[in-house]
């Protein structure tokens, strides 16, 4: 079958078609992740290849073109499989005005040296977890809590006998700007974060459509700590986590992951993904920046896996050369001058 754009009917239900595809679909490769990257400037396409949906986001970079971007897409398992979409879809964008394509699949780093040998080359992150931690979930969760690590059921205990209580909170403007404020303490000097309005509309819009929750931990009554957690299909995510930098209670927020798994249990998960962690060669780094996080995230399991994170499929090299050495700069630049925000 040709390599096609969605009809309505197929975008109604894309959810479901991304769910049936290899990897049994991501959250990023969703229909509410591509109608939030509207807010990028990003336009969203939906394309069918064989009985593989795809999710595009392209972006309009004048006067190279189009670039083409596929969160965690295309869903396959296997190199032989991502060839032939990618056989089909070259040509396609290129009819379409795009001169390169950005893959981001969850295939394992074991793969790259294979995608090198067919040309595609490799490009900075996107989504920032090219290297995860995940946990499986399927077992009952008394079963769960004791296999976890022995630190983790420490910390959770602990923070349970010192009195720290979790709640599912709704995204409400109130409960927004308290997660987007954690955010910013958590952030400051350490990381940049969007802006208010992307995490609250991502925060609603996932919230609305049944499969995202924002959690905070309380300390005499003050939230000391949040999360905001997605399921889709069998998979949950842990998207955005933050806490207050003086810390009255240990645990706080390993009690509040606690809750976020016994949620995402309940929505159907059986495996937990931390979103982002060290490379596994490096987990143990003091030195890398991702260290802390590591270290939290690794306190729930010790599976580590290294994603082959984003590679480019070149359909124009000059227009690519130029975009390398100058273009993708000068847009990131001007984006950011123009909105005060990140251009990815």
């Amino acid at each position: 079958m040709p390599v096609r754009f969605a009809v309505p009917d197929e975008v109604v239900r894309w959810n479901d078609l991304i769910l049936r595809n290899p990897d049994k679909g991501n959250v990023f490769s969703s229909f509410e992740y591509a109608q939030q990257k509207k807010l990028g400037e990003y336009t969203p396409l939906y394309v069918i290849i064989d009985d593989i949906a795809i999710t595009i986001l392209e972006k309009k970079t004048p006067p190279l073109g189009k670039m083409w971007y596929l969160p965690k897409g295309p869903n396959v398992t296997d190199t032989k499989t991502l060839f032939s979409v990618l056989k089909q879809l070259t040509p396609f964008a290129k009819k379409h005005g795009a001169f390169v394509v950005r893959i981001e699949s969850e295939l394992e780093k074991a793969t790259t040296s294979e995608l090198e040998k067919q040309g595609l080359i490799h490009a900075n992150p996107i989504i920032p977890n090219p290297s995860t931690i995940t946990l499986n979930i399927a077992a009952p969760l008394d079963e769960l809590l004791i296999s976890l690590p022995q630190k983790g059921r420490y910390a959770i205990k602990r923070a349970e006998r010192d009195g720290v209580s979790v709640k599912k909170v709704d995204a409400s403007e109130k409960n927004c700007k308290i997660m987007y404020s954690l955010l910013e303490e958590t952030a400051q000097g350490q990381f940049g974060i969007r802006n208010y309005h992307y995490f609250k509309t991502f925060w609603q819009r996932f919230e609305k459509n049944n499969n995202g929750q924002l959690f905070f931990a309380y300390v005499d009554n003050h939230v000391v700590a949040g999360a905001f957690a997605m399921v889709f299909g069998t998979k949950s995510t842990y998207k955005d986590g933050a806490s207050i930098r003086k810390r009255t209670v240990y645990g706080a927020s390993h009690l509040l992951q606690w809750h976020v798994i016994e949620w995402a249990k309940q929505h159907g998960a059986t495996l937990h993904d931390f979103c982002g962690s060290p490379p596994s060669d490096e987990v143990n780094n003091s030195e890398h920046p991702l260290h802390g996080i590591g270290l939290f995230k690794t306190a729930f399991s010790k599976q580590v896996v290294d994603y082959i994170g984003c590679y480019d499929v070149v359909i124009s090299a000059s227009k690519y050369t130029l975009w390398k050495k100058i273009g993708e700069r000068i847009f990131r630049r001007l984006y950011y001058g123009r909105t005060k925000d990140y251009y990815y």
